[in-house]
């Protein structure tokens, strides 16, 4: 039951809740235009794609594989990768694993180069980017 002589919180006027759902609803899209903005970066261009392609395939290949099918590093492959999540992948590559082998790579990359990279990992790098040098 309710007891009326509790103290009560007061109630906002109603004129006083638009402006509030207001910048609830202004933060919200706030938010989700940043998250969006994290996963449109600016790819890299052809010549550092082509980079990141060779960086792939000895860097990462020499822990995880020539193929990228495991090695000291797990598989990279797009059937190992499949129920990560993309987010989880480009903060590994950029901040590494603590505790790991998985060193951090933000000295040689930015964010959108983890983030490219670990594209073409869930499209199936390497045979995603056979035919490029």
């Amino acid at each position: 039951m309710h007891d009326k002589n509790a103290p009560q919180s007061p109630a906002l006027p109603r004129a006083a809740k638009l402006p509030l759902a207001r910048v609830a609803l202004g933060l919200a899209l706030w938010a989700l235009a940043l998250g969006a903005q994290a996963q449109t970066a600016a790819a890299p261009t052809t010549q550092r794609q082509q980079e990141l392609v060779r960086m792939v395939r000895q860097d990462c290949g020499s822990c995880h594989g020539l193929r990228l099918t495991g090695g000291l590093g797990p598989a990279l492959t797009r059937e190992a990768l499949a129920d990560k999540p993309l987010e989880s992948m480009v903060a590994t590559i950029y901040h590494g694993r603590p505790g790991t082998p998985m060193a951090p790579w933000k000295a040689m990359l930015s964010e959108a180069d983890a983030l490219w990279i670990a594209q073409q990992l869930f499209a199936g790098f390497p045979e995603s980017v056979k035919d490029r040098p």
